[in-house]
């Protein structure tokens, strides 16, 4: 039987021993943490079928402006910060130009595509149903061009992709969501996406699951790894694991981590922050609130607020600025309640600088692979990329085209 040690227990790493699992492979992940404690756990906690495209950088000098400027809530950074950021963030405005982002969606949207109906094989298989609702989600807006070009943006997704969505007046919105006091001029639905109340939770019940199916799940840590015997090792909390194939599914420690090894990647690490709030008015759907950056979420332990891209130092202490305005903001348009803990949450989202994730083999080193990188989107994308990931180790062929994904591309 061939075996594998997986470096990770978010949902990407989950998700990939659940894919080498099915095909007859005995794995093994090993992280500091339990499962889905890190960046699987802090996201809105949205299945984004309708994400179709990657977020690019804005290149209009007005877009640049504001967030030089500190105008907008969607993305904050620190000054003395930007020396770690700046190589990074310079290849993803490149690739944010119109044609290279144009040929960055497509492979995009080859995953995305996939992503719902992978979630959905987990969801029935580890029987959490429970967890997950499939009205969609809504957008409010609060200005009337940045309405009409969502609408218009919206139009172009249907269009090509045949994704469904509804355009909401400000009475609509208020009969749909009661509890809000504000309702803007209206938004949009996107009917296709599912929505989770606990994402921690979900990552755990696919964790569960693979466990029920003979899998092990082990404290240890990521840097204990070594080439061993023609395979790898690694330490856990019960000893040396030793094991064929490993793969890499870090997040935003990847390239850190693959420094030892050779391998050079440049990543933007966007931080973000939640929190929630009880006792105020309910939600029934998750909201984006478009003038501000921030989405709004009905969870199990109430109302999750998520915030956009913070550009820090590695290890900057808490600035939930964005947080504080995003709360603003909210409490404007609900009531919001108290808050549940005593200080936000705060996580890193690992964003290459082309905007897709990394799936496939590392170039110098036999049954070392790579997955990581997802950005925003490793909570959407973990089941599907993790499919590809286990037919390339297991010599099928994959569901999509890897070539985009690989490792060397860069």
């Amino acid at each position: 039987m061939r075996s594998a040690i997986v470096l990770g227990a978010g949902m990407v790493g989950v998700a990939t021993a659940l894919h080498l699992q099915r095909r007859g492979w005995s794995a093994a992940i090993v992280d500091r943490k339990g499962p889905g404690q890190e960046t699987s756990y802090g996201n809105a906690g949205i299945i984004q079928s309708e994400a179709l495209k990657p977020y690019p950088m804005p290149h209009d000098w007005l877009s640049l402006t504001r967030i030089a400027m500190g105008r907008t809530n969607d993305v904050r950074y620190n000054l003395a910060a930007l020396p770690h950021h700046l190589g990074p963030l310079l290849r993803y405005w490149w690739n944010s130009l119109p044609s290279q982002h144009a040929k960055i969606s497509a492979a995009y949207a080859r995953i995305i595509e996939h992503a719902a109906s992978e979630h959905d094989e987990l969801i029935r298989a580890s029987g959490a149903g429970n967890l997950v609702q499939r009205d969609g989600y809504r957008v409010l807006h609060r200005k009337p061009a940045e309405f009409d070009a969502d609408v218009a943006a919206a139009e172009a997704l249907r269009n090509a992709f045949g994704t469904t969505f509804s355009v909401l007046t400000a009475g609509d919105l208020a009969r749909a969501e009661p509890g809000l006091i504000d309702t803007g001029l209206g938004g949009l639905h996107w009917q296709d996406p599912w929505t989770v109340s606990n994402p921690g939770a979900l990552v755990t019940a696919y964790a569960d699951l693979f466990e029920r199916q003979g899998g092990e799940i082990l404290v240890g840590e990521a840097d204990t790894l070594v080439a061993r015997g023609g395979g790898w090792s690694v330490m856990s909390s019960t000893g040396r694991i030793d094991a064929q194939a490993a793969v890499v599914a870090l997040g935003p420690w990847s390239p850190e981590f693959l420094k030892r090894f050779g391998y050079r990647f440049a990543m933007v690490r966007k931080r973000g922050y939640h929190r929630h709030y009880a006792g105020g008015s309910p939600l029934r759907l998750p909201l984006r609130d478009a003038a501000f950056g921030y989405v709004m979420a009905p969870m199990a332990k109430g109302v999750r607020i998520t915030t956009g891209a913070e550009l820090a130092a590695p290890d900057a202490g808490l600035t939930p600025i964005q947080l504080e305005s995003a709360e603003a903001a909210a409490r404007s348009l609900i009531d919001l309640g108290v808050p549940v803990e005593p200080e936000p949450w705060l996580g890193t989202r690992p964003c290459m600088t082309d905007m897709l994730p990394v799936v496939g083999a590392a170039a110098g080193h036999p049954d070392l692979w790579m997955h990581f990188g997802h950005g925003h989107q490793g909570f959407t994308l973990g089941p599907i990329t993790a499919r590809i990931l286990a037919e390339l180790m297991s010599g099928e062929e994959p569901i999509v085209d890897p070539a985009a994904y690989r490792p060397d591309r860069f």
